[in-house]
């Protein structure tokens, strides 16, 4: 082992200790159930971001009574959408990087715990970009586990791991899938009783062609100095306004309250007074041009049913800004959304 490889704690024991990294899909989920079959001991690895949907993993791994780790993957994923090695997928999914990068983050964390491996659900040429048999090798030097990265759903068609070799993991007892057919998976579910899985790549709004929308403007105008204008990319409807000022408008009584808890010192937030209507957030606020068009937009989606004006109460988050304007709703906002 070269002195770069990670240094895993040896103990007396016949069956390995590995941790899995788990989005929740059902080949996360089988990845988890194939290698606890052989007694193996499995603990899932949950890395979270503005870009992944984490409902899903919490509740399987509580399903699966398997202890889950969450790791914080927002810095790493971000200067990798800013800067991808390896280039990004159908849309602004750094999937090769950003996969290789949770599996040498998990590796840390394997080291930290005295734990002998880290493994995936990934199945190899599942998808014909990031899980060919080239991507799958790229990741695995990228992720520098020294040969401690297994992937249970696959394992029989990959070279031999670490792991295997030690005799911690049964190759004989691992799986060889191959190709996109659901099939063998969804078998594999009936067989350990998994029942409720989401549905394949459904997991990372990176690989959403309208949220990438929205994220390539904030990276344009905005960068992603601000962490928190990226969380507020999954909320409400976005505007980019002739002054280059950004408005969120939300869609509903949820998007309302999200918008009133996201709201900054900089910040300017509106709401319809005399007539139900959304709620606005003026992320840093803008000039005066712009402020008037957010609050005419505020008024026009709002339930004005024609009136002639509408009073438009505007918010100063953390300055001394209370006051309320009289507009004329007007709907001619669509060409600003993004």
């Amino acid at each position: 082992m070269s002195d770069t490889e990670p240094q895993v704690t040896r103990r007396e024991t016949l069956r390995g200790r590995g941790l899995s990294l788990f989005s929740g899909g059902l080949d996360s989920q089988l990845a988890v159930c194939v290698l606890r079959e052989q007694g193996v001991h499995v603990e899932a690895v949950l890395f979270t971001s503005p870009f992944f949907k984490n409902d899903a993993p919490v509740k399987a791994a509580e399903a699966l009574g398997v202890k889950l780790h969450k790791m914080d993957f927002t810095d790493d994923i971000l200067a990798l959408v800013a800067h991808p090695p390896h280039g990004f997928g159908g849309a602004l999914n750094p999937c090769i990087d950003c996969h290789a990068l949770m599996i040498r983050r998990a590796g840390e964390l394997m080291v930290k715990l005295g734990y002998d491996f880290v493994a995936t659900g990934e199945v190899l040429n599942q998808r014909p970009m990031s899980q060919n048999r080239r991507s799958l090798d790229t990741v695995e030097k990228d992720a520098a586990l020294g040969g401690r990265l297994l992937r249970p759903l696959s394992a029989l068609l990959l070279e031999t791991t670490t792991p295997e070799k030690e005799g911690l993991v049964t190759r004989e007892l691992l799986l060889g899938l191959n190709g996109r057919s659901r099939k063998p998976q969804m078998e594999l579910a009936a067989r350990y009783g998994l029942r409720e899985y989401p549905s394949p790549a459904g997991g990372c709004l990176l690989t959403e062609s309208g949220f990438c929308r929205k994220l390539a403007d904030l990276k344009e105008h905005d960068g992603f100095a601000c962490v928190n204008l990226v969380w507020l990319l999954r909320t409400g409807r976005h505007f980019r306004l002739p002054g280059g000022a950004k408005c969120v408008l939300g869609r509903d009584a949820r998007d309302n309250a999200e918008l009133k808890k996201a709201c900054g010192e900089a910040d300017l937030l509106m709401h319809t007074v005399d007539v139900p209507g959304p709620t606005l957030l003026m992320p840093g606020g803008g000039a005066a041009e712009d402020v008037n068009l957010a609050a005419e937009m505020c008024a026009a989606y709002g339930d004005s049913k024609e009136r002639p004006s509408v009073t438009v109460k505007i918010t100063g988050c953390g300055r001394d800004e209370n006051r309320a304007v009289s507009v004329r709703p007007r709907a001619f906002f669509v060409g600003w959304m993004l």
